[in-house]
């Protein structure tokens, strides 16, 4: 920049630049029109270079404005998870709270039924009975004897796919099952509902839904493996629906260990008469002492069920399990008595809360970003708590929705074998880490590879449905398809290192598509093949210039045929006829694409194509053969016969036997059926 430009850019970049008193002393200092048109240019050279140099600086920092967006996706999906996270922990931490006051509430409720017993009882039967009289398909609740109504009111359902509203149902909850009615539209007198479904207590899990408006005041149902979304009327009601289904569910899980306590049948010990000498002291030895063999006093075990809470609050799994091990351990040779029995049903109703928590840990509804790696931890948990068949079925699914969704992010490119390249290093990467993965979680659980291959299986059936879309519905060239075919080919092959081979699941799943193609293609060439013989003039080809003839050879020389300078005469004359020229090229560039996408269920289908191809040309020179009365031009046709037998077709059969591993004999007879025969100008017997 000159010295007048850079005085002009320190002035506009003062801080005390005033424009008007610069335009006011810029005219008066001008001496006509033509100081400020160049004025006018120096400014507008000076606007030019400044936008020049910040389109560099955009360029020369978009790296970094990519990489800082990743960061801040990155950190908004980690700030979502740890939100998710602490309210989980607010949710547990409220729930022990409930738990450490409900022994009051208990006691208050206990002292209200002796004053109340029968009254509040029939109270809530006859509340429940009233209202299933509304509900069309519901008389037979009733029939359990003890069943009575807890809270019921109305909710939406949402579909758990699209979260789009499915319809109105009203929920009645029991003390002992949860029913769902939907609304009827054509009411009949007093019936309101129609019975929908009936789920036990024990059989599903109630999950707080996080509020993402327009879709808030959810909560969710989970009956392994299926779910239902519901929508309360306003987060109030979701509150009092929350706390409710999950005291209700304490209650009964309450009530049924004290029934069973209660109906432990106690019979009478009757005295066995032994010869040993050594048991009279044993049998004279207090029930009392057998009673306290299991010393449960230990400071640990006495705070067990408490730390498992904790535990699981502070999402400390592997602690969790460490303590269910420990005290498995211990009790391992100890005799059961009752207070062993009390303990082992408070610490299974932890770990009954323990695997839901893990379960959820491994839905495809958390985040799918962080690879396999991400579920070994809730995997291996599983795993030690003896659930393997389940923690492997969870894996799988989570893969599955992750390698899903990882295909439709997938950017569809304009060129496909882009857009395949992509789509095989996403897949194929994505299979091959999940098997590592796999194989490191699993090793000890020989009996789940089964489950592994199965699914392998079915996910390729994924990729194979998004790479057809692509490939062959949108009608690509056949030297597209077979790039394509050939790189899937190649990333299926690296899943030998792991012991997976593929490869014949792809073929299988592939094989209607490349027929379809090679006879596509098959149909273009001998119909192109047709219109050129109807043209046909049996004249020598004439290149007109020396590079068209090099080009013509190098060509001839990439499709095999070596001896093709033989047939070039004079100048830029080649001793062929355009058309019989055209048809070994087309032919050999289908051979070579058909051995790209050559397998073993394909070679009846490759070998039929090349015989009807070559049969199209070979009736043409025979018929021509037949009709020409002219002797030179016979001669000429002549020559063309014998290019196609002893030239062309013996390098069809050796690149096609090359290609495959075998000969041809369909091929080898093709060209001894064809067979020309050495005549004379005035002879009409072409071939044989």
């Amino acid at each position: 920049m000159s010295e007048t430009g850079n005085r002009l850019r320190k002035l506009l970049e003062s801080q005390n630049f005033d424009p008007q008193n610069y335009v006011k002393q810029l005219s008066q200092q001008s001496d006509g029109d033509r100081d400020l048109q160049e004025h006018r240019q120096k400014i507008q050279n000076l606007a030019d270079e400044t936008a020049q140099n910040l389109k560099k600086n955009v360029y020369k920092n978009y790296r970094q404005f990519i990489e800082t967006a990743k960061e801040i996706s990155y950190l908004e999906s980690e700030m979502y998870q740890l939100s998710h996270i602490l309210t989980e922990q607010k949710s547990i931490m409220e729930s022990i709270t409930q738990a450490l006051i409900s022994t009051d509430k208990d006691e208050t409720s206990k002292e209200m039924q002796a004053a109340f017993p029968k009254e509040t009882e029939e109270l809530k039967q006859r509340t429940l009975t009233s209202l299933l009289e509304k509900v069309e398909g519901g008389k037979n609740i009733m029939d359990t004897p003890g069943r009575h109504l807890v809270y019921n009111g109305d909710l939406v359902e949402f579909d758990v796919d699209n979260m789009s509203p499915i319809q109105k149902v009203h929920a009645f909850l029991m003390n002992d099952c949860l029913l769902i009615a939907t609304w009827l539209p054509n009411r009949r007198g007093t019936v309101k509902y129609k019975y929908n479904a009936l789920y036990d207590l024990e059989s599903f899990a109630v999950v707080n839904v996080k509020d993402n408006p327009p879709m808030k005041d959810m909560f969710k149902i989970l009956m392994f493996p299926d779910s239902r979304i519901f929508q309360a009327e306003n987060s109030k009601i979701k509150k009092e629906w929350l706390e409710i289904l999950d005291e209700t569910k304490k209650n009964k899980v309450t009530k049924d260990r004290h029934k069973k306590e209660e109906e432990v049948p106690v019979s009478p010990v009757r005295a066995e008469v032994s010869t040993n000498p050594f048991d009279q002291e044993e049998e004279h030895q207090p029930a009392g002492e057998a009673e306290e063999s299991v010393d449960l006093s230990l400071e640990w075990i006495q705070e067990l069920p408490e730390d498992l809470d904790v535990c699981i609050a502070q999402r400390d799994f592997e602690g969790a399990v460490d303590l269910v091990d420990k005290l498995n351990e211990y009790l391992k040779e100890q005799p059961v008595n009752q207070r062993v029995k009390e303990l082992r049903l408070k610490v299974e109703e932890r770990l009954r809360q323990l695997t839901e928590v893990l379960v959820f840990e491994l839905s495809p509804d958390r985040s799918l970003r962080g690879g396999p790696k991400a579920t070994r931890r809730a995997v291996c948990q599983l795993i030690r708590l003896g659930q393997s068949t389940k923690a492997c079925e969870l894996f799988l699914k989570n893969r599955a929705a992750a390698v899903q969704t990882a295909i439709r992010q997938l950017r569809i490119e304009g060129a496909t074998l882009l857009y395949i390249h992509k789509l095989c290093n996403i897949f194929f990467t994505s299979l091959l880490e999940t098997a590592k993965e796999f194989e490191m979680d699993f090793a000890g659980n020989t009996g789940c590879y089964s489950a592994f291959v199965v699914w392998s299986k079915t996910t390729m059936r994924m990729f194979v449905d998004a790479f057809s879309k692509q490939v062959f519905d949108s009608k690509e060239s056949l030297s597209t398809a077979a790039e394509c075919v050939k790189k899937a080919k190649e990333h299926c092959q690296q899943l030998t290192e792991i012991g997976l081979d593929l490869t014949f699941t792809l073929q299988s799943l592939l094989v209607k598509d490349i027929k379809a193609a090679l006879q596509c293609y098959n149909d273009i060439i001998i119909e192109a093949t047709k219109h050129r013989n109807s043209e046909e003039m049996w004249r020598k080809m004439n290149l007109m210039t020396p590079e068209a003839l090099t080009k013509l050879k190098d060509e001839m020389r990439s499709c095999g045929i070596a001896s093709f300078d033989q047939y070039t005469g004079d100048d830029c004359w080649v001793n062929l006829s355009y058309t019989i020229v055209a048809f070994t090229k087309q032919m050999m560039s289908f051979l070579e694409e058909g051995l790209k996408l050559y397998f073993p269920e394909l070679h009846m289908v490759l070998l039929e194509s090349l015989r009807e191809i070559i049969l199209v040309a070979v009736q043409h020179v025979d018929y021509s053969l037949r009709c020409e009365q002219d002797p030179e031009k016979k001669a000429f046709i002549m020559q063309n016969a014998s290019f196609l037998h002893d030239t062309v077709l013996p390098v069809v059969e050796r690149r096609f036997e090359e290609g495959v591993g075998k000969p041809a004999k369909q091929l080898q007879d093709l060209r001894k059926s064809t067979r020309p025969v050495r005549i004379n100008p005035e002879s009409t017997t072409s071939m044989v």
